[in-house]
């Protein structure tokens, strides 16, 4: 039997399925919706539609965007022989935040991940190797995420480019800044003594 009423527990459900979202924060949103307006709540199920009917993939980088090219593809300001690789939208942009970056990116969709059934062949892979081909590119900074996942691209990725006579780079990790050497991992401690700088 439903705990609540049942167009309330549909509406539950569907916030259910967002990441991160569990019982008692579905309910919490569920019941914030109801306490919408009707031109509130019109205007929530269109922001909801139109994403997901407007927003689609760059032909060039496969980041999301609202048209055929994204305006970081389409900036002739930025520097078009290096790309950074990362697993997802979300890593992009978080790297704007910085401000610091000026090349492009490509987005690789995930991490291979046998475990799930995730090859090579499920990522994004062929798109950027076709991106190599005309000899403009000179480095690619790869920036996977520092899990093993995230380094099993990465070795891939580095045995598929290099023989292209393309530099790889990989993102350095480390201690964050505010952190102690004593509450660090040994994986964290490897890569930022892998990632030091001269001073």
């Amino acid at each position: 039997m439903a705990e609540y009423i049942l167009p309330l527990e549909r509406l539950i459900e569907q916030f259910r399925k967002l990441p991160g979202i569990g019982k008692k924060t579905a309910v919490r949103l569920a019941f914030a919706v109801l306490d919408f307006t009707n031109e509130e709540a019109e205007t929530f199920a269109d922001a909801v539609r139109g994403a997901k009917e407007l927003v689609r993939t760059c032909s060039v980088c496969q980041n999301i965007s609202d048209g055929d090219i994204c305006h970081i593809c389409g900036d002739s300001e930025r520097d078009h022989s290096v790309i950074c690789v990362v697993e997802d939208a979300k890593a992009v942009m978080s790297l704007e935040k910085v401000k610091e970056y000026d090349g492009v990116y490509h987005v690789l969709h995930g991490a291979i991940s046998p475990m799930e059934g995730i090859g090579p062949d499920k990522l994004r892979i062929r798109e950027l190797i076709a991106r190599l081909s005309d000899g403009t590119v000179d480095e690619i900074i790869i920036a996977t995420n520092p899990t093993v996942e995230g380094e099993a691209t990465a070795m891939y990725l580095t045995k598929l480019i290099k023989p292209l006579g393309v530099k790889v780079s990989r993102l350095a990790y480390g201690i964050p800044v505010g952190g102690e050497l004593e509450y660090a991992d040994e994986v964290t401690l490897m890569r930022a003594i892998e990632g030091r700088r001269t001073m």
